[in-house]
């Protein structure tokens, strides 16, 4: 009787336990390499498992490899829950932090004083309120201040892009910022914005898809003018690019099964 009772016992703190299920600690969790969610990760010590993209993060959790993600609000509004991508997967209350999207150009570089004329020009007309609300990142949008003059110098990163009629824009697949639609073409709040620039600076438009541990490279060596990308303004990103204003508020949120 005694040896089925402490049976019984153990059956029972076994199923407790079970129930309680992992801690934050013994978690793992799934970032993209080189983003803000990766980092505040790492800051708190939790067990990470990187991927290339946060896309491929939720596929990670969706599989059960990764016990959660660590995303952007702004794409788990996106992707995560009923009518998405990923309608098994739910976004926690868990904000990791509290952030500002801006938009990286060269060190240097006047292309970001350029882009912060058309985001105000665009903030005042109501341009950018109406691509924000076709993509539901409306209640993000951070107000821009009125828009200054602007002429470029002969040998300004601006010249140089209007005299070789092209803005090469870094991205990587990230809905609904940059994604593509049906019939291939970028999409999204960040390309719709992007195309507008190069509209307005009278050039042709190509968006290349980038490894985001390596942007600042991608920037330096000039294969790309600009990294427009849900890019968080952390204190290493201000201090290898040109940045913007920010544009948009967001936050690391976590996801789970």
């Amino acid at each position: 009787m005694k040896k089925l009772t402490a049976i019984l016992m153990i059956m029972v703190m076994m199923f407790a336990l079970a129930a309680c299920g992992k801690s934050e600690k013994d978690m793992v969790y799934a970032v993209e390499a080189g983003s803000a969610g990766e980092a505040v990760a790492l800051e708190k010590g939790y067990k990470i498992n990187s991927v290339d993209t946060q896309a491929k993060a939720l596929m990670e959790v969706q599989a059960g490899t990764s016990d959660a993600a660590i995303i952007d609000s702004l794409m788990a509004g996106a992707m995560v829950g009923e009518g998405t991508s990923y309608p098994d997967l739910k976004c926690t209350d868990q904000r990791l932090t509290e952030e500002l999207y801006g938009i990286g150009c060269r060190k240097g570089s006047d292309l970001a004083a350029y882009i912060n004329n058309v985001l105000a020009e665009t903030y005042a007309d109501g341009t950018m309120l109406e691509i924000a609300k076709t993509y539901g990142v409306q209640e993000a949008l951070v107000e821009q201040s009125a828009a200054a003059g602007f002429t470029p110098a002969a040998d300004s990163d601006v010249a140089k892009i209007q005299s070789k009629g092209k803005l090469i824009v870094g991205i990587t697949e990230f809905a609904p910022m940059d994604y593509k639609d049906a019939n291939g073409n970028w999409i999204g709040f960040d390309a719709d914005m992007a195309k507008i620039v190069a509209d307005k600076l009278g050039v042709e438009i190509e968006f290349v898809v980038i490894d985001w541990d390596y942007k600042v490279m991608e920037l330096d060596s000039g294969s790309i003018d600009v990294v427009w990308n849900g890019m968080t303004l952390t204190d290493a990103v201000l201090a290898a690019m040109e940045c913007t204003n920010a544009y948009c508020n967001n936050a690391q949120i976590v996801v789970t099964k």
